[in-house]
């Protein structure tokens, strides 16, 4: 009569868009006993035969030990249900200590003076329970080598998680400002990345638990023993530990003691689905919800571009300093602003300047590269003055400096550079080269490298051709500078303009209609329409009574018809 077990008592992650509250688990527990186990055998062997009655079956059944040696239940996601030592300890007043207690204790008192409690030995922790939190690790693992016949050692990340839980109230700060520990450690060791790499998510947990001890002893916490655990985070992911059996064999629990006993436990998934109906009005419910967001949002968005007024070039950009590399200190920086050149023009709130973040270098191959990721935008309007102007004369410039920055506070100019911006709109990925000015001599190099400070441009627009330049060239004989890095943009740029050809044809197309209706002036327009919409309109009219009345009753009913 040897029987097979369920060996598998991992857990299982299932995922549902049906709320959690709708999940029910039927738990199943029976003591194998001598008779139980002789009663199974006779089972199988009558069922397999079928000329016989089922009479050994009852003959061999106890019928007097049956309540305490099985017991089958269905719990439903975080239902209380009372053990027999709450029952005892929740009947005093006086033994609760926080608002759930004395909800407990309320609880208590009417299933007392009810029927008393629907179960006997199987009862549940949910989680806002004092015992769900304080289960310790050794307990949890415990009793899950009660289901299973092979010891297993918990994992290091499992050992971590048990510290803390997930009740993260009991975390506390020696100022209301300043925490503990640094937020952000620069330079982790191996032993503080184990030993921080712990997860801390929000999670629901339920424990469905037994007490397998003797008829006469319920109510001893060393007789309680874990059957499930069920987790969950709230947007549909649910953990159930051990798993449901499916129709396999029943899991083994194996008590300590002196008895030794043996009880037999299997889990069914009995959640009440969904009816046809059910799913199909939950679907028209949510595509009706996405219909009427979506409608929103186009509400809010509108049919129609937004466009700029005739002869006006809307220019958008929005771009990302990506990296400079090649510069010869670390702890870089940039700091850069647009130049507008003639016939251009900014929103009052729009910033043309910028800095960004001070950034560590890092080595890449042969060089030092510093990523910045700081992105900026930028829009302005350029007019034009002339309807023959085709291209835009002048393109607007982001001039940039490019700076270094040590512990010591020493300042060094890298590198000055500029950007015209791109005249096609679309995706672009520049890289900009870079120099500063050099001053020869020992004295300027030992400054740079021991207090810092370098020459500077007194006009950053030097770098090109400044736009107060007047001249025809640019002499820059003497001028000494030195190459040092580059800087990589990312710019995605947009252009929107209404030409003055659009206007013209639009004029044209306007005084073409006007004159089919019999010409007039400007000041008359708004008359000559009107009236010519009422002989438009007379005719019509006209064209109806003239009809047979059999066709005008019959395309009216056609229009009813087609309206309902």
């Amino acid at each position: 009569m040897a029987e097979c077990w369920n060996t598998d008592t991992g857990e299982a992650v299932y995922r549902s868009r049906d709320a959690v509250k709708n999940l029910r688990i039927k738990v199943h527990i029976q003591r194998v006993t001598s008779t139980a186990a002789l009663s199974q055998h006779l089972q199988q062997e009558v069922l397999s035969q079928q000329d016989r009655g089922a009479i050994e079956l009852e003959t061999l059944t106890s019928q007097g030990q049956t309540g305490n040696n099985e017991e089958e239940l269905v719990v439903g996601w975080q239902e209380k249900l009372f053990s027999q030592y709450e029952m005892e300890l929740f009947q005093n007043e006086s033994a609760c200590q926080t608002p759930l207690d004395r909800q407990y204790h309320t609880e208590v008192k009417a299933l007392n003076r009810a029927k008393g409690k629907r179960n006997q030995r199987i009862f549940t922790y949910t989680d806002h329970d004092r015992y769900t939190n304080c289960l310790p690790l050794h307990q949890l693992q415990h009793s899950t080598d009660l289901l299973t016949t092979t010891k297993s050692s918990p994992t290091f990340l499992a050992v971590r998680m048990a510290s803390i839980r997930h009740r993260r109230q009991d975390r506390r700060t020696m100022d209301c400002n300043i925490p503990k520990s640094k937020i952000i450690n620069w330079e982790p060791t191996e032993e503080f990345v184990k030993s921080s790499h712990v997860v801390n998510n929000a999670m629901q947990t339920m424990h469905i638990m037994a007490d397998l001890g003797s008829p006469g002893r319920l109510g001893q916490k060393e007789n309680e023993c874990l059957l499930v655990t069920i987790t969950s985070d709230g947007s549909g992911t649910v953990v159930v530990k051990p798993d449901f059996n499916k129709g396999k064999e029943p899991y083994r629990i194996l008590t300590e003691g002196e008895k030794r006993e043996v009880w037999r436990l299997t889990l069914e998934n009995v959640s009440t689905s969904m009816k046809t109906e059910e799913k199909d009005r939950e679907q028209n419910m949510y595509k009706d919800l996405y219909v009427r967001h979506k409608e929103y949002l186009n509400s809010l968005v509108g049919q129609d571009f937004e466009m700029p007024p005739v002869g006006i070039l809307r220019y958008l950009m929005n771009g990302e300093i990506v990296s400079a590399k090649g510069f010869e200190y670390d702890n870089l920086y940039i700091h850069f602003f647009m130049e507008l050149p003639n016939n251009w023009s900014s929103l009052p709130f729009q910033s043309l300047s910028g800095v960004t973040q001070t950034c560590r270098t890092k080595t890449l191959g042969k060089e030092n590269v510093a990523f910045f990721s700081y992105p900026f935008n930028f829009e302005a309007f350029y007019m034009c003055e002339k309807e023959s102007e085709e291209s835009v004369p002048q393109w607007p410039v982001l001039y940039f400096k490019v700076l270094s920055l040590d512990t010591w506070q020493r300042y060094r100019t890298e590198g000055y550079g500029y950007l015209l911006f791109p005249a096609i709109p679309g995706k672009h990925i520049i890289t900009c080269n870079t120099w500063r000015p050099l001053q020869t001599g020992t004295v300027s190099a030992l400054r740079r490298f021991f207090i810092g400070g370098s020459p500077e441009l007194e006009d950053q627009s030097y770098v090109r051709i400044p736009g107060t330049f007047k001249g025809d060239r640019l002499s820059r004989f003497g001028f000494c500078t030195e190459t040092t890095g580059s800087v990589t943009f990312n710019l995605h740029c947009i252009q929107q303009a209404r030409s003055f050809v659009d206007a013209t044809m639009l004029k044209k197309r306007r005084q073409k209609v006007f004159d089919q209706l019999g010409g007039f002036s400007q000041q008359g327009a708004v008359c000559t329409i009107l009236e010519a919409f009422q002989r438009a309109r007379r005719k019509m009219q006209e064209a109806r009574e003239s009809l047979p009345r059999d066709l005008i009753n019959t395309t009216s009913q056609l229009q009813i018809e087609s309206s309902a």
